[in-house]
């Protein structure tokens, strides 16, 4: 007889079309969903008590999965096989069920779940499909349940979406029926325990080590900086290395939906979004937050990411005195960073002039990091991007650093370009000298750009 193991792993590869599953493998994952069913149902809410200790509620378990074993009758399981089923029983009832391998893998950058038997990651940019499965969509809400009660949320009819996070501070989306056709769906961005710093993007080629420099000297000087790019793309990786290099003696308070970064310093004050009760009320937004935030002598601001009326506050912060100011911004270059944040703050609910609302800006964001993840998998810093002020009706910038495509790629297809310098000085060098810091000429010496033809040259 084989093992248990591999008797799952048979009927699994059946399920996807990869093999012949047997009567006895049928039998094996019925007795699978049937005590999975008596464990959650006898335990009850126990199983979300948070008096109990992980121990106890291990052993709570084990107790209950020996019972429904011996309630079965007729069960052609050896004691190894009876032991293998219990233990796994025990992990999906006490984890986070057949994703755990997956959340423990420090290769899987991302888990999507389209449903109980569709589980799809994201390994070195790439999206493949994997045989983990639910037992069934109870079990995949029972999970998912789990997860948003450990951060206070819910989720059911009435609040369908939700966004939460796990203990490790890995990002989590869930949509459920009726919005989920075929769901529940469930999305988990993973963050790593120690989260990447500069010399890790400098050897992934993410940064050179000239526009690392260039970049901790501007965040040390407290120039505003908007970290943009696409969902993905790494916007929350670079928002937690340019805040490292924030001085240990400054007062940092962090806005966001869901707390994700990971500041190493002393000084950090955290704040959370908080969504509505179940009566509609008790809501506070990442704006309510913001303006809070003006009461509490801040050094710095960091909003984890603006995508409504928040901008407006944001900018009056950055024009009245709080220097050093860091957010995110989905956007898809640049110039549409700044055209996003016009929309935004349109959104405040205040009738503006589109000039005055471009003054503002001008006058408050100092630089723009454009960040794009390329189709070879890799999240790239593709734009260094000084705003320089108005002109006219215009809010003109200037690119510093730019990623040279022109290099063309390897015959991996992975890009051999990096960011070079434009050649061109940033204006607010003046400004940062009188602080005491120094922007090296050599800094900025221009190098030259490949022909753009060649980023297509696969050699």
């Amino acid at each position: 007889m084989s093992s248990l193991s591999e008797r799952v792993a048979a009927a699994k590869a059946s399920e996807l079309g990869q093999g012949d599953v047997s009567e006895e493998d049928d039998s094996v994952q019925e007795l699978r969903r049937r005590l999975h069913f008596k464990v959650v149902e006898g335990l009850g809410p126990s199983l979300y008590d948070r008096q109990m200790s992980d121990a106890e509620l291990k052993v709570r378990v084990m107790e209950m999965l020996d019972w429904a074993l011996e309630a079965e009758e007729n069960v052609p399981l050896s004691r190894s096989d009876r032991e293998a089923l219990l233990r796994e029983i025990a992990d999906d009832v006490l984890g986070y069920g057949p994703i755990d391998p997956l959340l423990a893998d420090e290769t899987v950058t991302e888990v999507m779940v389209n449903g109980p038997f569709a589980v799809f990651i994201e390994r070195d940019g790439k999206i493949e499909k994997t045989p983990a499965r639910f037992v069934d969509t109870t079990h995949l809400l029972r999970i998912i349940e789990k997860i948003v009660s450990q951060v206070g949320r819910r989720i059911d009819e009435s609040t369908p979406m939700v966004d939460a996070r796990l203990p490790d501070g890995s990002r989590v989306n869930a949509i459920i029926h009726p919005l989920a056709i075929g769901g529940p769906f469930l999305t988990i961005r993973k963050f790593s325990v120690d989260p990447l710093t500069e010399a890790d993007l400098v050897t992934n080629g993410s940064l050179s080590e000239v526009s690392a420099d260039f970049l901790r000297k501007c965040t040390v000087g407290k120039l505003n900086v908007i970290v943009s790019g696409a969902t993905g793309s790494g916007k929350t990786t670079m928002l937690n290395v340019l805040s490292s290099y924030i001085p240990d003696d400054e007062r940092i308070v962090t806005i966001e939906d869901s707390a994700e970064l990971q500041l190493r310093q002393e000084h950090v004050l955290t704040l959370e979004a908080r969504p509505a009760n179940l009566e509609g009320r008790g809501e506070v937004t990442i704006r309510d937050l913001v303006r809070n935030t003006l009461r509490m002598r801040p050094d710095r601001i960091v909003v984890g990411e603006a995508r409504g009326g928040e901008a407006l506050d944001m900018l009056q912060a950055m024009n009245t005195g709080h220097d050093g100011s860091l957010t995110t911004i989905h956007s898809n270059s640049p110039r549409d960073t700044l055209a996003r944040i016009e929309t935004m703050v349109l959104m405040a609910g205040f009738e503006m002039p589109v000039r005055a609302i471009r003054e503002q800006v001008a006058g408050a964001v100092d630089m723009i990091v454009h960040l794009h993840r390329l189709r070879d998998g890799t999240r790239r810093i593709t734009h260094i991007t000084e705003v320089l002020g108005m002109e006219g009706e215009v809010v003109t910038t200037q690119d510093v650093f730019l990623f040279d495509y022109g290099m063309g790629v390897d015959e991996n297809g992975r890009y051999l370009g990096h960011l070079k310098s434009t050649g061109l000085r940033p204006s607010f060098s003046k400004k940062l000298e009188d602080l005491g810091i120094e922007l090296d000429a050599d800094m900025f010496a221009p190098e030259g750009f490949a022909r753009q033809a060649d980023t297509f040259d696969v050699g």
